[in-house]
């Protein structure tokens, strides 16, 4: 099927141009694109919502907002890191880029052989972390490290009922309290995408087991977890439907 990629830049030209030669190359599969580092984000977490993940991501460095040198750490941070090609026209962050271990760094105007070095790379790099044909990749649930009074301890995903966005920061509400943690929400949603959690708003992630009420009035849905109410985007009310439905049904 080939690599499952995602191509970042705010310049629509030079996005059509990296698309175009992107396509050319039989290694690669499907193309998402995206204008800036916050709308890439969304792409990567829809996408892995959707249980079809971005393999790698083709990145330009200066742009407005969140740039490809923060978005890469961001990135970086994941479990299971989509492999990272910068393409910009700018020699001065390399440092930055063999930092968070991109898998190449590539000066604009583009060559198309250039390009075919570069996805060389991701494509070994994929095989070595063992992403399988279709780009999914195996669940590694991992604790969350937080501090209690200059003391650290490991929250684990089964502990936490949800997750509240708050900024780059994210709250983890548990049955004894709640902590914040310095990850963005998108970020820990992929880290712990095999534990049994679901994105049910752009500010929220939820264990679905611990999901008690689905409650939909006048066309608003909200969901009961822990004695809170949170709301659910429009779409995902479907989706969340159909996961409590046949979680329903496996139950004794």
């Amino acid at each position: 099927m080939g690599l499952r990629v995602l191509a970042v830049d705010d310049e629509a030209p030079a996005l059509d141009d990296l698309v175009h030669l992107l396509r050319a190359d039989p290694r690669i599969g499907e193309i998402h694109t995206a204008r800036d580092g916050a709308a890439a984000l969304r792409k990567l977490d829809r996408a892995l919502a959707d249980g079809r993940p971005i393999a790698a991501v083709f990145l330009d460095i200066r742009m407005p907002g969140l740039d490809g040198t923060v978005l890469g750490r961001v990135l970086a941070q994941f479990a299971r890191a989509p492999q990272i090609v910068y393409v910009t026209a700018y020699e001065e962050h390399a440092v930055d880029a063999f930092e968070i271990k991109a898998a190449d760094y590539i000066l604009k105007p583009v060559r198309p052989e250039r390009l075919a070095v570069a996805i060389r790379r991701v494509t070994e790099a994929v095989d070595e972390d063992g992403w399988g044909d279709d780009g999914e990749v195996p669940a590694e649930p991992e604790p969350m490290p937080v501090e209690l009074g200059g003391v650290t301890r490991f929250v684990n995903p089964a502990e936490v009922l949800y997750v509240e966005a708050q900024g780059d920061y994210a709250r983890l509400h548990t049955s004894g309290g709640s902590h914040l943690v310095r990850i963005p929400l998108a970020a820990l949603g992929e880290r712990w995408s095999g534990a049994g959690f679901v994105r049910v708003h752009r500010s929220h992630l939820v264990a679905l087991s611990a999901i008690k009420e689905l409650r939909l009035d006048s066309g608003r849905c909200t969901i009961v977890v822990g004695g809170a109410e949170l709301p659910v985007a429009r779409r995902h009310v479907r989706e969340l439907r159909d996961l409590l439905v046949r979680r329903a049904r496996r139950s004794p």
